[in-house]
């Protein structure tokens, strides 16, 4: 029989012993491994165990025991504890795709016991259906084997029942037999669940779009009918006919988390037909062909032959460097300052012996100035001094009015902290001119590597993007860093910021708060910022919407609080790859002077990304709270699409062309619903570069 080979060959891989052999038994297991599975087994007393390898035997006893009550939670159909220890347990763990002894997988039971919520369960932990069944007449003639079996066993274990006087050994008899009835009544479930079950109607929602010059990705929804078994694999066929004769190729999906897959390698400008079909315990479906009918492998760029924007450049600037830094080494400025007037070459002099002094060390108060103040957190924790100050160094104790241009410089700055000391040298010889600036600057340089110095690290983070400020003309540049191990720092220690912010306001001045206090006040909010700052957006296609306001020294962006390194925005779709038809067209009604409200024709990427473009600009205006109707004097930017690497693109919204930038002293006509800032633009630009 070909049930008894699956035994026997089971029993000769001594893979495992059939589990519990009832529903009573399998509910005891569960009650005396409900503990045990939330157990971990580095707790066990060491000292009980005589060697490794009884703990790695302790080990596959209690994975075994998972393994026996999964499939005793999917015959029993508790879909709790059926994802409590797909939670606690990886699939290798489980055994989660090896046969019991009846040649069995916990998927093969869900889906012919028809239940749903558990077979997508495990289809969504990777579960896979038995190897055994290659055809319709194996599974068949297998689960007619089991119910036969099961029957042979529950009869002979009656006669034995009514024909044996009432004994010990006549109950474990009867017990048997109950089991017996129960695996019987399940064998016939599974067994009618195959019988009755259909192949599966064809995908839904199947859309095809170009992915790029030479690739293409379909998207699809599962089959309507509720009526069929659970579908547990897909296949995607290719052709460049629209009969599939022949098929280019295929691709069999059986990862369901995704309903989506890309076809690589395609020759660009070639067109592509795709269909899409579901499978289940009965067979194939039909296919279904996608909307549109076909796609051609192509990408905007093609449209006028563009070269991406910033190939080269990071390479480029590279060089740049490289060959300034080379200039700068045989300059008068690595040589002695000979020609430097006595009391300025006094005041370097003092300048560097300070900050390698042993005396060097972080303020405790604020005076009339510029500060530099740096802010390392890990969780709810913050760095501070032995005196329990955020560590703070002297930028300059004269200046009072900090200009746009130098904070602007200092962002800059930033991005080179492991150069601040080859800076400060080539900086140093412009000082016999006496520029204000340069000296400002060179005294950020200074504070610079004393704050490295002082902690021992040279990276200092990112600069928050405005100076903290008080009345008493203090004015701090803030930078941010999380610390994400346990680093060590020197002249420092960690503290729970409540704890620093009460403390601080129990000896600050409530009616003239420092910029100190007005630091510690809204730190929460400065590392919220921060958090944000990085964040990525998912890959896709975005609509964006670009609006800037003037004043006398800067020009500002409107951008999210939620995400201030990225404009005001919104998802348009998942593939961020504008193809050279959806451009061409583009194109064309960029070029109307007054566009014609027609749709594309039916069933063309071009009306799905007009379908797609309504939808975003709807969204985008409800956004920025304005009204629909204004938008109609918006317009798409149509120069160029804007790529952010590989996975992100963005299309621009534009205010009309009076609007783009609000001038100082003009009353801004959109006003946006709190949760927007504005930030200088050139800070924007550094954090997008992040």
């Amino acid at each position: 029989k070909m049930t008894q080979q699956m035994r026997d060959l089971q029993l000769a891989q001594a893979r495992k012993p059939p589990g519990p052999s009832s529903p009573n038994a399998a509910k005891r297991l569960y009650r005396n491994l409900s503990g045990k599975f939330r157990v971990n087994y580095t707790s066990f007393d060491e000292g009980s165990l005589a060697a490794r390898g009884e703990k790695e035997k302790l080990r596959k006893s209690y994975l075994f025991q998972s393994n026996a009550a999964l499939f005793e939670a999917v015959e029993l159909q508790d879909l709790d504890r059926v994802q409590d220890l797909l939670k606690q347990y990886s699939p290798e763990e489980l055994d989660l795709n090896t046969p019991n002894s009846e040649g069995l997988l916990p998927l093969d039971i869900a889906i012919m016991t028809n239940n749903t919520p558990i077979a997508r369960a495990l289809l969504q932990a990777g579960a896979k259906e038995s190897p055994h069944f290659v055809s319709l007449e194996s599974r068949s003639l297998h689960l007619s084997t089991l119910v036969r079996e099961a029957e042979q066993r529950v009869n002979e274990l009656t006669a034995q029942v009514v024909n044996e006087a009432p004994n010990t050994d006549c109950s474990d008899k009867e017990k048997q037999l109950k089991a017996w009835e129960w695996r019987y009544r399940l064998y016939k479930r599974m067994k009618a669940g195959f019988e009755h079950a259909r192949v599966p109607d064809a995908p839904t929602n199947v859309h095809l779009s170009v992915a790029s010059s030479s690739s293409v990705q379909v998207t699809f929804w599962e089959p309507l009918s509720v009526n069929s078994a659970i579908v547990t694999k897909y296949k995607v066929e290719w052709s460049c006919s629209p009969t599939f004769s022949p098929v280019l190729g295929e691709a069999v999906i059986d990862q369901l988390k995704n309903l989506h897959f890309t076809i690589q390698g395609l020759v660009s400008g070639t067109a592509y037909y795709v269909q899409v079909s579901a499978y289940n315990m009965k067979g194939w479906g039909p296919p279904k062909a996608s909307v549109p009918p076909f796609a051609i492998p192509s990408n905007w760029r093609e449209y006028d032959g563009r070269a991406p924007r910033r190939r080269g450049q990071a390479e480029a600037l590279d060089h740049l460097l490289g060959q300034v830094k080379t200039v700068h080494q045989h300059c008068v400025c690595h040589e002695p300052c000979k020609n430097q007037p006595q009391s300025r070459k006094h005041s370097v002099s003092k300048s560097l012996k300070h900050l390698f002094h042993p005396g060097s060390k972080f303020l405790k108060t604020l005076k009339r100035g510029l500060y530099l103040t740096a802010i390392f957190y890990k969780d709810d924790n913050i760095l501070v001094t032995h005196e329990d100050q955020i560590p703070v160094v002297e930028i300059d104790d004269t200046y009072s009015c900090l200009l746009m241009q130098d904070f602007l410089w200092f962002t800059k700055v930033s991005c080179m902290w492991d150069e601040i000391l080859w800076l400060r040298q080539c900086v140093t010889v412009s000082q016999s001119s006496c520029s204000c600036i340069l000296q400002t600057r060179f005294k950020m340089l200074l504070a610079i590597s004393q704050m490295q110095g002082l902690l021992g690290i040279q990276d200092l983070g990112q600069v928050f993007f405005e100076p903290v400020k008080d009345k008493q003309g203090n004015i701090l540049i803030v930078t941010l860093k999380e610390v994400k191990t346990n680093q060590t720092f020197e002249s420092v220690r960690w503290v729970p910021i409540c704890k620093l912010q009460s403390s601080r306001k129990s000896v600050s001045s409530p009616e003239e708060p420092t910029a100190l206090d007005t630091l510690l006040i809204s730190v929460q909010d400065k590392l919220a910022y921060h958090q944000r700052s990085s964040h990525a957006l998912s890959p896709g296609l975005y609509l964006g919407y670009l609006k800037l306001c003037s004043a006398v020294d800067q020009i500002r962006v409107l951008v999210p609080e939620q995400l201030p390194n990225i404009l005001c925005h919104v998802k348009i779709r998942s593939n961020p790859n504008i193809s050279r038809e959806e451009w061409e067209w583009m194109q064309k009604m960029a070029s109307m002077e007054e566009p014609v409200p027609a749709e594309p024709e039916a069933e063309t990427p071009q009306n799905h990304l007009f379908q797609e473009l309504q939808v975003a600009i709807k969204e985008l205006m409800t956004l920025i709270n304005i009204p629909l109707q204004e938008a109609k004097d918006f317009r798409l930017y149509s120069q160029e699409v804007l790529d952010f690497g590989d996975q992100v693109s963005f299309l621009l919204l534009l205010p009309p062309s009076d609007d783009v930038c609000t001038a100082p002293g003009q009353n801004n006509p959109y006003t946006p619903r709190s949760g927007f800032l504005t930030l200088p633009l050139q800070i924007f630009e550094l954090g997008e570069e992040r």
